[in-house]
């Protein structure tokens, strides 16, 4: 995760570089607001990678002596399916939709979205698939 940190940080100073020249050149304000955003989001995902590369086992991908091989084998669970996205999709566009066509449609697309949350917050906690 050391090399992905920095490579994201690399990625960071880049786009402060560009939002700078870019605001000072096209004053534009949209596309400079998008650069530095994207700076910031940058950063952010840059330091957590290089802050959980100190507390986490260093990777094949961080030594200079390792094989493909030696990243082989069980790197954690994932889930093999879920509904959740699908409804919680389904809820955000018909919250936009309230936001074109009016602002009644929020009243039916907020419990879509609850439930659609609260079904993927706790969907190994009970049925089938259950873990804990």
């Amino acid at each position: 995760m050391k090399l992905q940190g920095k490579m994201f940080l690399g990625l960071a100073v880049f786009l402060l570089a560009v939002a700078i020249v870019y605001g000072l050149w096209a004053k534009e304000p949209a596309g400079t607001t998008a650069l530095f955003l994207a700076f910031g989001l940058s950063v952010m995902i840059g330091y957590y990678l290089s802050f959980t590369a100190r507390r986490a086992d260093n990777g094949a991908q961080d030594r200079d002596d390792a094989d493909v091989a030696d990243d082989a084998g069980e790197l954690g669970f994932f889930s093999p399916h879920s509904w959740q996205p699908l409804l919680l999709a389904s809820g955000g566009a018909l919250a936009f939709l309230g936001i074109i066509f009016g602002w009644w449609l929020l009243y039916f697309a907020s419990p879509v979205i609850l439930v659609a949350v609260f079904g993927w917050v706790f969907e190994y906690y009970r049925g089938a698939d259950q873990r804990y």
